[in-house]
């Protein structure tokens, strides 16, 4: 909450009864608050007023609560009560002040002077013992609990005994029970306590959230999303990595391919050059120098030709008669 948020009506209204039956012990039977200056809850304070009904008589409630001790206190107390009576002139008012703070309460509980005599009613939580208030197993106990003295409890030990009970009593009421964490926010946030209350609120709601169906049924759909999905982002990766691969095989089966069919080619290329290298030796042996068109037309030749060339050169008596169609041609 920030630290001017005004609490609703209803909630306000409990936190009222609550105080008065529970720690001040008034057998009140209806309460309606009043839109006064002090009918508001804050960070620092909670200042409630009411007009309420107890036993038949029907009277203005004021509970101021206080958590550091204040010497101008009684006289704050005394301006409430002026402009409580201005407002409502007809009623007489009952005011607690309930002490919630560390120290030894040192405050006066009223005004005494010589024109003066003024009283209200003090209420020191250290004289409440926690487990007073665990006894009575009550949402509005536990939560008030928090004002309480925790004696040999940690902080952390209550705020948690609290939670959990109250989870327990409210059961699947979540309405109610973020009604009374509301409630234990506002009032704890009096004893520097907030931090902790929402670190173990926060605890709490993941086990609570655990514990419902839901929470099954969206694990049982996360997981069989995550199957969904992992089994999808494995076969788009396996196709990566299969192309990849198969692009690494390709490419080595096909250099070994390439390099056979070099080899083979370089071969055959290689059976040809000398095929015709051998025939030009033997013509110039038996011709002497040949002319530039047997050269060409040799080195265009192939194997056949090269062969049928040089089986010629044994009858032949010149080129013409070996190279007949080469220089027929046109």
């Amino acid at each position: 909450m920030n630290d001017k948020d005004i609490i609703s009506k209803q909630l306000l209204k409990r936190m009222t009864l609550g105080m008065a039956r529970i720690l001040l012990g008034l057998d009140i039977t209806d309460l309606e608050l009043i839109e006064t200056d002090q009918q508001r809850v804050e960070e620092r304070r909670a200042d409630l007023v009411a007009k309420v009904q107890e036993q038949g008589c029907e009277y203005i409630l004021h509970i101021e609560t206080q958590n550091d001790n204040q010497a101008i206190m009684p006289w704050r107390m005394l301006r409430y009560l002026t402009d409580i009576r201005l407002a409502h002139p007809v009623f007489k008012v009952k005011q607690y002040l309930i002490y919630i703070g560390r120290a030894r309460l040192t405050m006066a509980a009223g005004i005494e002077e010589a024109q003066l005599s003024y009283q209200y009613q003090v209420l020191d939580m250290h004289r409440i013992n926690c487990e007073t208030l665990f006894e009575q197993d009550t949402p509005e106990a536990l939560v008030l609990a928090i004002l309480s003295d925790f004696r040999d409890y940690s902080s952390r030990e209550v705020v948690h005994r609290i939670l959990q009970r109250l989870q327990e009593l409210t059961g699947s009421n979540e309405a109610a029970f973020r009604d009374y964490l509301l409630m234990l926010e506002i009032l704890s946030s009096n004893r520097d306590l907030k931090q902790i209350l929402q670190e173990e609120e926060s605890m709490l709601s993941q086990v609570k959230y655990s514990d419902l169906p839901s929470y099954g049924l969206g694990m049982a759909q996360g997981i069989e999303q995550g199957i969904e999905q992992g089994i999808e982002q494995g076969l788009e990766q396996g196709i990566e990595q299969g192309l990849e691969k198969g692009l690494e095989k390709g490419l080595e089966k096909g250099l070994k391919q390439g390099i056979q069919q070099g080899l083979q080619q370089g071969r055959q290329q290689g059976i040809l050059q000398g095929e015709a290298l051998m025939l030009q030796n033997l013509l110039q042996l038996k011709f002497g120098a040949i002319p530039d068109k047997i050269l060409q037309r040799i080195q265009s030749a192939d194997s056949e030709e090269l062969l049928r060339w040089s089986a010629g050169i044994l009858s032949a008596d010149s080129l013409t008669e070996v190279f007949t169609e080469v220089f027929t041609e046109h």
